[in-house]
């Protein structure tokens, strides 16, 4: 028996689709430091919120100089770029915490962006920033599970023993995915490191259980 996935799912990985919306791989999202850490983030982040919705963000930050509203923007762009988008953990346990402070930051920028201006500029490219974020997230959380679907449809230890069905319209999958890393790099080419790090090494990996061609395929050395 082999298992398909659907025209739906493969269509929204194509890169005219939102890949925002893709729920094929959906796995949970990431936090960096240990479990204590995590919990008293999110008991400053429920206390901050006061039960509200975070769509309130605009009432609930306070105003700021355009020096201290631009700095504000280039620190949580230098946090989120920092990080290892690679790592689901890191994402995982991070962004919740992102969406929230990119929010109330924008809140924050929004009034102050006049066109031209610093403010507007940098708003711009966090903008980007999350929507790149977004997209190659999803894009390698759909590669983890091909890859993961790939090892069961193996056996135990590769021996055959109790393996699951494979996929067997893995190469529409695998080629859908190279063609969104190819849009990814040609929509955003100010962001090649960090699709590099995510779809990139995740297209590597794919390609270590099933063969495919895709432009950075030796880069790899697979």
């Amino acid at each position: 028996m082999m298992q398909r996935f659907g025209k739906q799912t493969l269509r929204q990985l194509s890169a005219a689709a939102p890949l925002r919306q893709l729920a094929a791989s959906r796995v949970v999202r990431h936090f960096a430091a240990g479990p204590q850490d995590v919990l008293d983030k999110y008991a400053a982040l429920n206390a901050k919120q006061g039960g509200s919705s975070v769509t309130k963000a605009t009432a609930a930050v306070s105003a700021g100089s355009p020096a201290e509203v631009l700095s504000r923007l280039q620190a949580f762009e230098a946090e989120v770029i920092s990080a290892n988008w690679a790592d689901y953990l890191v994402l995982v346990y991070n962004m919740p915490f992102w969406e929230v402070q990119f929010e109330e930051t924008q809140a924050l920028a929004t009034p102050l962006a006049l066109p031209g201006s610093p403010i507007a500029e940098k708003l711009a490219e966090v903008q980007e920033l999350m929507d790149v974020l977004y997209q190659c997230e999803d894009v390698r959380d759909h590669v983890n599970e091909l890859c993961e679907l790939g090892t069961r449809a193996s056996g135990f230890m590769g021996t055959g023993y109790m393996a699951e069905e494979k996929v067997e319209n893995l190469e529409e999958h695998a080629k859908l995915c190279g063609q969104t890393y190819e849009a990814l790099l040609s929509n955003h080419p100010n962001f090649k490191p960090k699709i590099e790090q995510t779809v990139g090494h995740g297209l590597a990996i794919l390609r270590s259980k099933h063969k495919f061609k895709f432009s950075s395929m030796h880069r790899y050395f697979f």
